[in-house]
């Protein structure tokens, strides 16, 4: 990697991943660590003949945006790329990223902007996964996420977007690794906390030994967690202390129902906004009695579950053969199968026959991977239901199957809206509402 001698600029704006912009001689500079206004010295580590990538040397002037991270990984850890920002500055910049992309990649704007779906800026990651790894030049064993730009794993003895009792764990955790059999042999550690119960999935390649088992006992007890197993793929994930335990769950209480999960299922990680962006979800979609309703990527049900409670029939459509059971039992275990139905298809290779399968709907929720729905929408025929609701965790996908709503299928962009579900970070989560007719 090579780099370029420091260069001095004035920082135009803020790029999609949380980048500063400008431009030099004609060239546009992705800078990290730069905000708008600002004027940096940088040194460019990626050159390009039409763009280079730079990292702040030096801020000269700096915005009075800027804030100091709390987090002393920040910087080195790839975790958050956005903790230098005032936290409604970054609210802000997310909005400006869904707005550019609607316009510059589908040429529609949305009718109304909603106000920004907000919470914690902090402590609010229900779910991660920690990399180990054995470096004996670092000390021993490492838990954290990658560095920034590299597969290397940051040294983590805290984390401010963790529950706090999760990063006051990490030092404890970080020993009881380095005190198993194999160390060298666990690449991962998957967290995901419920209402109540917290839980640690060990991704081990070789069997515990008799004295790991009695080792993850004892942290299991004095940490107050559960400690799970997984030799292989996620079904293979089993728990193992203690013995006998409640389940993983999260509630919706606006919506009376609860969703059990497994560790290793797909869950949003942010509690607080879940259950923000579902009412909101649900004002837009305005679910009713006699309506059928589709929920398709419905994951465990997610969505589906608000959608019957409400009193309509809901159609989950869902790829994972495994979370398509976690819906049906949600559904039952909430009183909710007479309303509710559901199916694994694989969405990405959707066509007008397999959507029209579905039979009649009055209404569509569509909450789909990074990848989009592009297949989705294309798919839609004259029998589509009137209203559908977006719920998007990439604003290019989003924009790009706008186009295709907007543009071959008739639809209005009614109104579009982000949801902060990542703060310190760039990730932009958004919701859209399309009309036809």
């Amino acid at each position: 990697m090579s780099t370029t001698p420091a260069r001095e600029a004035v920082i135009e704006s803020l790029d999609h991943e949380g980048r500063g912009v400008t431009h030099v001689d004609g060239k546009t500079i992705f800078i990290d660590g730069a905000l708008p206004g600002e004027r940096v010295r940088f040194v460019s580590h990626r050159v390009k003949p039409r763009f280079e990538v730079a990292d702040v040397e030096r801020v000269l002037e700096a915005s009075p945006q800027r804030v100091t991270p709390p987090c002393p990984h920040f910087g080195v850890c790839g975790g958050c790329s956005m903790q230098h920002l005032e936290a409604t500055a970054q609210v802000a910049v997310k909005q400006r990223v869904l707005e550019d992309a609607l316009w510059h990649l589908a040429r529609t704007r949305a009718g109304e902007l909603y106000p920004p779906i907000v919470g914690s800026a902090w402590g609010y990651r229900y779910r991660a996964r920690l990399t180990v790894r054995m470096v004996p030049s670092k000390g021993g064993v490492l838990i954290g996420f990658h560095e920034r730009r590299s597969s290397y794993v940051a040294p983590m003895d805290e984390c401010a977007i963790l529950p706090p009792h999760v990063s006051a764990m990490l030092p404890r955790l970080q020993a009881l690794v380095a005190g198993l059999s194999a160390p060298d042999r666990l690449p991962q550690i998957e967290i995901a906390v419920g209402e109540g119960i917290t839980v640690l999935v060990f991704r081990h390649l070789h069997a515990f030994t008799a004295t790991d088992e009695v080792r993850l006992a004892a942290f299991s007890r004095d940490e107050g967690v559960q400690v799970w197993g997984q030799l292989s793929g996620p079904d293979s994930a089993r728990r193992l202390f203690p013995a006998e335990a409640p389940g993983l769950a999260y509630t919706l209480p606006e919506f009376g129902v609860s969703m059990a999960f497994r560790p290793t299922d797909f869950t949003q990680v942010n509690m607080g906004i879940n259950r923000l962006l579902m009412r909101r979800a649900m004002q837009l979609l305005d679910p009713r009695p006699g309506e059928r309703i589709a929920d398709l990527f419905c994951g465990l049900g997610n969505f589906s579950l608000p959608i019957a409670k409400l009193g309509a029939r809901v159609v989950g459509v869902e790829g994972s053969d495994a979370l398509v059971r976690r819906a049906g039992e949600n559904a039952r275990a909430n009183g909710l199968e007479a309303r509710s139905e559901f199916y694994a298809a694989n969405l990405f290779e959707a066509t007008e026959d397999s959507i029209a399968a579905l039979g009649h709907l009055d209404k569509m929720l569509i909450d789909p991977p990074r990848e989009g729905a592009v297949a989705v929408v294309k798919a839609l025929g004259p029998s589509a239901p009137q209203r559908i609701v977006y719920v998007s965790c990439n604003p290019a996908t989003l924009a790009r199957d706008s186009a295709v709503l907007i543009h071959e299928k008739g639809y209005r962009l009614k109104g579009a809206g982000i949801a902060n579900m990542f703060p310190q970070t760039s990730h932009v989560e958004s919701i859209a509402l399309f009309e036809r007719g």
